[in-house]
């Protein structure tokens, strides 16, 4: 499984999705039911989970790299659909990667790369 993983200025993780297999097995068997997910909305991009931390600066931070590992890495005012991992689901038959959402919410954010990796 390709995953990276950062930590956020409030002590919580971001884990990113590095292919289509890695963001299956995050999204529907790493996450807890109350971790964070993110995902740019309408173009391909890396699935990403928030753990440890829903403040509104942790939020921001997992939304721009959402925004940073997907096609929109060059935009600005990116829009970020993210809701709980328990709303994630997969359809059936889908490809790798593919997954559907329930009660999402939207924020618009500037792609950035988290500052601090974590091993």
């Amino acid at each position: 499984m390709k995953i990276k993983k950062f930590a956020t200025e409030s002590g919580g993780e971001i884990w990113v999705g590095m292919d289509d297999a890695s963001n299956d097995a995050l999204s529907l068997k790493v996450a807890d039911a109350t971790d964070l997910w993110f995902h740019v909305a309408g173009f391909p991009g890396s699935h990403v989970l928030l753990r440890g931390a829903d403040d509104r600066d942790s939020i921001r931070q997992a939304a721009a790299a959402a925004a940073w590992f997907s096609k929109m890495r060059k935009g600005k005012n990116v829009p970020v659909h993210y809701c709980y991992a328990r709303q994630v689901s997969k359809p059936r038959k889908a490809k790798a990667g593919t997954v559907t959402i329930r009660g999402e919410k939207k924020i618009k954010v500037t792609p950035a790369l988290p500052e601090h990796p974590l091993p």
